[in-house]
C-alpha cells in the first residue's frame, strides 16, 4: 500500500503523544497538556484505522501460503478467507485515504448558525422555526450547546430570523454543508383548497472566530444599548441590557438581547460579529483562490438551493449530491445524520478524487 512510511511515522508520533500525556511536566502545564491532547485526538482515528489495516493485512499474509496447499480442503478454506479479507483490506485502504486528506483547519470550531425566512411569507417563517427545532434536537443528540443570541418572531409563531451560537466537539465539521437555501413543499395549515405551496428559508453556518483570528478595535465598533423586547414589541426587560454592535468599516450590525446582563449580551454579540467578519475575510480569500471552492457545488453559497423537503411525499432531496431519503418526519425530529453524513462523505470523496487526479 502507498503511504506506508507516512503511516508508520504517524503511528510513532501518536505513541509519543500518548507517552507525553502521562508526563508529569506536561500534565502540570495546562496549556501544553491541552495542545498535546488535541494533537493526540486528531491522530486517533487515522492511527486506529491503520492498526486495523495492519491486523487484517497480517491475517491475509498468513493465509496466502495455504493457497498452494495440495490438500484441497485446506486450499478451499484459504480461498474462502482470502475472498473475505481482500475486500476488507480494500475498504480499509479507501477509508485510510480519506483520513489522510488534509484536514480543514476550521473543522474543530464552534459555529454561528443563522436561519432566515425567505419566499413564502408566514409559511416560510413557520418552516424556519421547524428547521431550528430540528437543528436543536440534532445538537442535543451530538451533546452540543446551543445559545440563541437574537431572534425575530412572526405573528403566526414562526421565525423571521434567528442567530444562535452552537458549541461542542467538531461542530463546524458536521454543519458546514448546511448553508444555503432550503425549500419546503407542502399544504399550509391556512390553505383551504389543499394546494401545495413552495416556500424557502436561508441557513448560514459560520465558523466562530477566535480573538486571534479577528481583533475588534474599539474605534471600529459602535456600541448601542436598548431595552430588550419580546414578540410584538412587548417589554421583557426595562433595563438597557440588550446590545447592538455596529462594525463601522463594514457596516455589519449584530444585536443580542438573550441575557439579562448587558455584559453577557455584549460578549455574545462580539462572538457573532467576529464570526461574520471572519466569513467576510474568508469570502475575499475564496474569491481570490476561487476554483476549488467554486467546484464544490455545496460550498455554502447562501443563494444556492441545497435541499427540498416535500411533506406530501415524506421526501427530502439533497440536490448537490443527488440523494433522496423518504424519512422527512425523522429528519424534522432531528434525524439529520443521514443527510449530513452523506454530504460529508460526498465532499471527502470528491476531494480524494481531485487529489488522485492531481497526482496522476
Amino acid at each position: 500500500m502507498q503511504y506506508l512510511q507516512k503511516l508508520d511515522e504517524t503511528e510513532r508520533r501518536f505513541e509519543e503523544l500518548t507517552r507525553q500525556m502521562t508526563d508529569a511536566d506536561v500534565i502540570s502545564d495546562l496549556d501544553a497538556y491541552h495542545k498535546t491532547a488535541k494533537a493526540h485526538s486528531d491522530l486517533s482515528d487515522l492511527v486506529g484505522k491503520y492498526r486495523e489495516w495492519k491486523k487484517v493485512h497480517a491475517e491475509l499474509e498468513g493465509v496466502r501460503p495455504m493457497l498452494i496447499e495440495t490438500d484441497s480442503d485446506l486450499r478451499s478454506m484459504a480461498e474462502a478467507d482470502v475472498a473475505v479479507l481482500e475486500p476488507q483490506i480494500a475498504a480499509i485502504e479507501e477509508e485510510l485515504k480519506v483520513l489522510m486528506l488534509p484536514r480543514d483547519p476550521l473543522d474543530d470550531k464552534n459555529v454561528v448558525l443563522e436561519i432566515h425566512g425567505g419566499a413564502g411569507g408566514d409559511e416560510s417563517t413557520l418552516f424556519a422555526a421547524e428547521m431550528f427545532r430540528a437543528y436543536l434536537r440534532y445538537a442535543e443528540l451530538q451533546r452540543w450547546k446551543v445559545e440563541v443570541t437574537s431572534q425575530s418572531d412572526s405573528t403566526v409563531g414562526g421565525l423571521k430570523e434567528l442567530t444562535a451560537l452552537v458549541s461542542g466537539q467538531k461542530v463546524y465539521s458536521k454543519l458546514k454543508y448546511e448553508g444555503g437555501v432550503h425549500r419546503v413543499q407542502r399544504v399550509p395549515a391556512t390553505e383551504t383548497q389543499g394546494r401545495i405551496h413552495t416556500s424557502t428559508i436561508r441557513v448560514a453556518v459560520m465558523p466562530e472566530a477566535d480573538e486571534v483570528d479577528i481583533k475588534l478595535e474599539a474605534k471600529d465598533v459602535r456600541v448601542d444599548t436598548f431595552c430588550s423586547s419580546g414578540p410584538g414589541g412587548q417589554s421583557v426587560n426595562t433595563t438597557y441590557s440588550a446590545v447592538r454592535l455596529t462594525h463601522l468599516p463594514t457596516g455589519t450590525i449584530v444585536s443580542c438581547q438573550d441575557e439579562k446582563s448587558q455584559i453577557k449580551n455584549r460578549a455574545k454579540a462580539e462572538r457573532v460579529l467576529r464570526a461574520r467578519l471572519y466569513e467576510l475575510e474568508m469570502d475575499k480569500q475564496n474569491a481570490l483562490q476561487g476554483a476549488e471552492r467554486r467546484s464544490m457545488v455545496g460550498s455554502g453559497d447562501r443563494s444556492e438551493k441545497i435541499r427540498t423537503y416535500n411533506f406530501k411525499e415524506n421526501r427530502v432531496t439533497d440536490h448537490r449530491i443527488g440523494l433522496t431519503v423518504y424519512q422527512l418526519e425523522q429528519v424534522m425530529q432531528g434525524g439529520l445524520s443521514p443527510l449530513i453524513d452523506a454530504a460529508i462523505t460526498f465532499y471527502q470523496s470528491d476531494k480524494l478524487n481531485r487529489n488522485n487526479q492531481a497526482a496522476a
